[in-house]
C-alpha cells in the first residue's frame, strides 16, 4: 500500500497552537506529515526569522519520527509533487478560510491532478487564533506564549 504523506503548507509566522493541532489531528489520517515553510511572495517580510520558526517547530515534534519540517520556495503542488505527498493538509477557522482555501485547492488540483486538500476545522479553542493576531500582540509587548506550542527565545 502506498504511503498517505500530507503535507502542511503554510508561512507559519508564527506556528500557533491551532497550527500544532491540525498536525497532531493529522498524523490520525496519514503515514506522514510535512510541514513546509514557504516564502509567500505575498507576505515581503517574516515577522519571525524563517530558521527560527524551522527549529521551533522541530522541537514540537521531537520524538515524532512521522512528522517532518521543511522551508520552500516554490508552488506548493510542485513541491507536492516532487516530494510525493498525494495530500495537502489545510485547517479551516472560519468561511473566510474556507473560501479563499477552496479557490487555492482548485488550483493545486489543475496544477497536480492526483493532489487532494484535507481540510480540519479547527478545534473550538483555537478557532480565534491568527499568526496575524499573535504578531500584532508580540509586537507590542503582549504576552503570546498561550498561543504558541514552544517558548519564543
Amino acid at each position: 500500500m502506498e504511503k498517505r504523506i500530507a503535507l502542511f503548507p503554510g508561512s507559519f509566522d508564527p506556528f500557533t497552537r491551532g497550527h500544532y493541532d491540525i498536525v497532531m489531528r493529522g498524523l490520525k489520517l496519514f503515514d506522514e506529515v510535512i510541514v513546509a515553510i514557504g516564502y509567500n511572495s505575498k507576505k515581503q517580510n517574516r515577522y519571525f526569522p524563517i530558521e527560527h520558526m524551522l527549529q521551533s517547530i522541530e522541537s514540537c515534534f521531537e520524538g515524532e519520527a512521522r512528522v517532518r519540517v521543511i522551508t520552500y520556495s516554490e508552488l506548493t503542488a510542485g513541491l507536492a509533487q516532487r516530494i510525493g505527498a498525494r495530500y495537502l493538509l489545510r485547517g479551516l477557522r472560519n468561511t473566510t478560510d474556507f473560501e479563499y482555501e477552496n479557490s487555492v485547492s482548485q488550483v493545486n488540483r489543475h496544477l497536480y491532478p492526483d493532489l487532494e486538500t484535507v481540510f480540519l476545522i479547527t478545534s473550538p479553542a483555537y478557532a480565534a487564533i491568527s499568526s496575524t493576531i499573535i504578531r500584532e500582540v508580540h509586537k507590542y509587548g503582549g504576552d503570546v506564549s498561550e498561543f504558541l506550542p514552544y517558548t519564543l527565545e
